[in-house]
């Protein structure tokens, strides 16, 4: 269960897992738990005249709403049900049990912090432990390096994902932005977990670190590199921002060199590409010295007409990795079919081809407007 990465995204598909089908469901586990809980009562409260309308947080905090006027009115008691119904559930639907305490549990801290640690281990508490963070501050994190020492590699991971700077659909973090230090304190004991869902965590903290202090992200993949195969692979993957962005000290951490002795041959690019269509294009490189083109990092960019009128560049792997040969075609074609995570507008467009981090072709194309 991964809600805040990048392989997971809150789309409008996902708020439908909140359907008659898990209230159902809801009300069976509870009912078996609390002998007074009232399902009837439950689906009218859920099902009102607004839930079409409501996103999948807005669903996700209107259940947790509508369980607290079906629960009995102490907090401590709420929990005692809710605690062993959460272990019937996994997956998203699952985020309304610690939203339960988000919403309810702010100012009953201790018991908060335990039904969180255990709501985690059947779905996440990434989202419903941020506020915690940001009211009890510093006693907060000193328990967030507590978790990151547990036996249960769903807790240690919260510990990692639950302090991220820039955690997606989350509530920020401003003062990590600011100063990540106490988040470095964190995922420091965690670089070497022995779970990749756990690393994968720290990997993703530490991209959100580099987006506001790059140097800092530096100084610490410097510091990891070299512990282990795994870590290496965590530094990349947190690097990722910072490579995509070309930073040569970045770049010559990984080994990538400069590109003095590569040419970019033979380039071709469609001219025009339909909404809806593919853009083609190809080159070959060429290194210009006896030895081979050595190790690469081979990206493209987009540069995407935005409505105003300005451009957007995003960046896009093609091929990473040693080349000991002395050229290397490539043929790629990059979509403009409709998706929900970006927009396009007709126009002009620029792309370019980029090599460890240098930019060595750009060329222009049309976006015609129909398909």
């Amino acid at each position: 269960m991964e809600v805040g990465s990048e392989s997971i995204t809150m789309s409008n598909a996902f708020k439908d897992l909140y359907n008659k089908k898990f209230i159902r469901s809801l009300s069976d586990v509870l009912g078996g738990v609390y002998s007074d809980f009232d399902p009837e009562k439950l689906a009218l409260l859920v099902f009102d005249k607004e839930w079409k309308h409501k996103e999948l947080k807005q669903r996700m905090r209107h259940i947790a709403c509508s369980l607290n006027a079906c629960l009995p009115e102490k907090y401590e008691d709420a929990l005692a049900i809710l605690k062993p119904a959460a272990e019937q559930f996994s997956g998203i639907e699952c985020l309304v049990f610690p939203d339960y305490v988000e919403v309810y549990g702010l100012g009953h801290y201790r018991k908060s912090i335990t039904a969180l640690e255990h709501f985690t281990k059947y779905s996440t508490s990434e989202l419903a432990v941020r506020p915690f963070i940001i009211e009890y501050g510093d006693k907060m994190m000193a328990q967030m390096q507590r978790w990151a020492g547990s036996k249960n590699h769903h807790v240690r991971r919260l510990a990692s994902e639950g302090c991220r700077p820039r955690l997606p659909w989350a509530m920020a973090l401003p003062e990590f932005k600011n100063d990540p230090a106490p988040v470095l304190q964190v995922i420091e004991k965690l670089k070497s977990d022995e779970s990749e869902y756990v690393r994968r965590s720290v990997a993703n903290n530490l991209n959100d670190i580099s987006k506001d202090h790059p140097r800092i992200t530096l100084t610490t993949a410097k510091q990891w590199h070299g512990h282990s195969v795994e870590t290496d692979r965590l530094i990349k993957h947190a690097c990722r921002t910072l490579l995509k962005a070309g930073d040569k000290k970045i770049m010559r951490l990984f080994g990538y060199q400069n590109t003095s002795h590569i040419r970019l041959q033979k380039c071709k690019l469609s001219k025009r590409v339909n909404m809806g269509g593919d853009l083609e294009f190809e080159f070959m490189l060429g290194s210009t010295t006896k030895r081979g083109l050595g190790k690469l990092r081979i990206d493209y960019a987009i540069d995407f007409v935005r409505a105003n009128g300005t451009r957007n560049r995003k960046v896009f792997r093609i091929s990473d990795g040693d080349f000991p040969g002395k050229t290397k075609q490539v043929s790629k074609k990059h979509s403009f079919r409709k998706i929900t995570t970006r927009k396009y507008y007709p126009g002009k467009q620029g792309l370019s081809i980029i090599v460890n981090g240098t930019v060595l072709w750009e060329h222009e194309f049309s976006l015609m407007a129909h398909e």
